[in-house]
């Protein structure tokens, strides 16, 4: 299998650590959010940035999925087990769908509030609301069932982001394969069989270590 074909493209490397990046800051701003004994004002700005990285997330997903429209991902590890393989597509699968549903979820809870509080991307883009509030009968009672769905949606990523990174890390750590590492910035992938090592990467094995002695 050749290096290109072993790794992620450069832009699917970006966008894929700017979407990790944005979604730990959700879920971190989240719980403040809800859970902090926070002044009205501060509360008031957590909110705010939690609109703009979450429309970022939304966008990044966007991006993310065009990408992956023209450019395929490499193939599964060579002896992974169907039911994982399987496994790892859902969960995929879902993580995508979150990524997009969570965002509009939220979307909707600011566009059927009775507040009506505008959006301004990091203090700099305005950005619109759904058109929700003038086609639902009761938009308050929307805006409850919205909110409870951004809720539980939320927690689900939580615990989906969490069993990724701990896949991941069985990959690396385990299995000893590169599926962590073909996501890695800068890593160049060597040939089969190299245990991941890009060529010219020193591998050092303790009969080397010997003849150096």
């Amino acid at each position: 299998m050749s290096e290109g074909t072993r790794r992620y493209t450069r832009v699917a490397i970006l966008l894929h650590w700017l979407s990790a990046l944005c979604v730990l800051g959700l879920l971190g701003i989240g719980l403040l959010m809800v859970h902090a004994d926070l002044a009205p004002l501060r509360r008031f700005q957590l909110y705010q940035w939690h609109k703009s990285v979450g429309i970022t997330v939304l966008l990044l997903t966007g991006l993310r999925l065009v990408w992956r429209f023209g450019h395929a991902p490499p193939p599964h590890p060579d002896g992974m087990p169907a039911r994982e393989r399987r496994a790892a597509s859902a969960a995929h699968l879902t993580l995508y769908g979150l990524l997009v549903g969570l965002p509009l979820a939220g979307w909707a809870v600011v566009s059927l509030s009775p507040f009506n509080i505008p959006t301004v991307l990091y203090g700099l883009i305005p950005w619109p609301h759904l058109p929700l509030s003038t086609r639902i009968a009761d938009p308050a009672a929307g805006e409850a069932v919205m909110k409870r769905v951004h809720a539980y949606g939320a927690w689900i990523l939580g615990l989906l982001v969490l069993l990724h990174v701990a896949a991941a890390l069985r990959h690396h750590w385990v299995l000893r394969d590169d599926v962590l590492r073909r996501m890695l910035p800068g890593w160049r992938g060597g040939e089969p069989g190299d245990g991941g090592h890009g060529r010219g990467t020193p591998i050092l094995r303790p009969q080397t270590l010997i003849r150096n002695r």
